[in-house]
This record gives structure tokens, sequence and C-alpha cells, in this order.
């Protein structure tokens, strides 16, 4: 899960969307404690895909991304509620939000497709 990799690749560049996102919401909007949580999670997505790259066996594997996807889903909650709270346009929201739920499935899928292999490697 490093570069060249679909998955890695959309989450890193998400990383970058919602690292940019943090500044406008803290320098723009003075919002400091939401945008801080959405940083944290939607970074760790690429983070925890990075680590997975060095997973030693396929559960190692499944377990990163699985927490990959649960950030992914965090993420989707932080930017509701900063939507809902005004701190984030429709607009803003929207491209983030879609980027974040493509990420998102994109993982789900991996976990699925891993999770098919484990029960069929028996």
């Amino acid at each position: 899960m490093s570069k060249g990799n679909p998955a890695f690749e959309k989450a890193y560049a998400l990383a970058i969307r919602i690292v940019n996102a943090y500044k406008h919401l803290c320098n723009q909007k003075r919002e400091f404690v939401l945008s801080k949580q959405l940083l944290r999670s939607g970074t760790s997505i690429g983070a925890n895909l990075a680590e997975a790259n060095g997973a030693i066996s396929e559960a190692d594997l499944s377990a990163k991304v699985s927490i990959a996807y649960k950030e992914a889903q965090e993420s989707k909650y932080w930017l509701r509620l900063l939507k809902d709270t005004d701190y984030l346009d429709k607009k803003a929201f929207d491209s983030l939000f879609a980027d974040v739920d493509e990420v998102a499935a994109i993982l789900f899928a991996i976990l699925k497709k891993t999770r098919i292999n484990k029960r069929t490697d028996h």
C-alpha cells in the first residue's frame, strides 16, 4: 500500500486536502477543535495504508486497512459536523465528503477481498 498503489495515492491526495481544509478552518473560520479531529482522522487513513505496506501477514494487512476504513468513517462524521455547524459550506463539504467516501469504498472493497481470501485459504 505505497506509492503507485491507487488506494494509497487517493488517501494521500485526500490527506493533502484535509490539511488544507484544516489550515483554512483555523485561519479563516477560527475553528480549532473540530478541525483538529478531522486533521487527525483524515491524515490517519493514508498513514495506516503506509503501515499496511509493511504488513507481515494477510491478517496484519487486513487490520491496518480496517483501521484506515474506520478513520475514513470518522472523517465523514467530522465533515458532517463541520457542515452542520456552518464551518464548512455545502460546496466544500460535498467535495471533501465525496473524496472520503470514495476512499472508504475502496478500503471496504479491499477488506472484503482480504477476508474472502482468508476464508478460502484454509
